[in-house]
């Protein structure tokens, strides 16, 4: 597949399944032996099934999560993709109730992509800015 191919493949997950819910996609997205790396996340992410469970987890914690792609460049199988998100936090979201506070965070993704599907990946967001914003940890002060 040419490199734009592999974006849009990408931008259809961003798409389809964090901003629109659609979750049959990732069966057609997302490979069965896929593995992906999201720093700070206490495991590794594993096939359509594990993909599935962290998207869940993140929509229902923000039923109105938005993905905004800024930035997407890619090198043969490699799509590095600089994105936004903004949602309301409805949800628990790993034990913490909901707090009804808007959060914006902002990360970076790196998938490789193979036969139309993703097939592995790194991924690092500002966890903590998210967690201060929804009031689950203090915001540091200034002395």
């Amino acid at each position: 597949m040419s490199e734009e191919e592999n974006k849009a493949i990408v931008r259809r997950v961003n798409d389809e399944v964090w901003n629109m819910g659609n979750l049959e996609a990732i069966d057609e997205l997302i490979a069965d032996d896929f593995v992906t790396t999201v720093i700070g996340a206490p495991e590794q992410i594993r096939g359509p099934d594990g993909f599935r469970d962290f998207v869940l987890m993140y929509r229902k914690a923000f039923p109105d999560l938005r993905l905004t792609i800024d930035d997407q460049i890619a090198e043969g199988e490699t799509v590095v993709t600089r994105w936004t998100a903004t949602g309301t936090h409805e949800g628990e979201l790993m034990g913490i109730p909901p707090t009804g506070k808007q959060a914006t965070t902002a990360g970076i993704n790196i998938n490789r992509i193979s036969g139309g599907q993703l097939v592995d990946g790194w991924g690092i967001f500002d966890q903590l800015g998210l967690l201060q914003q929804i009031g689950a940890v203090p915001v540091a002060t200034q002395v």
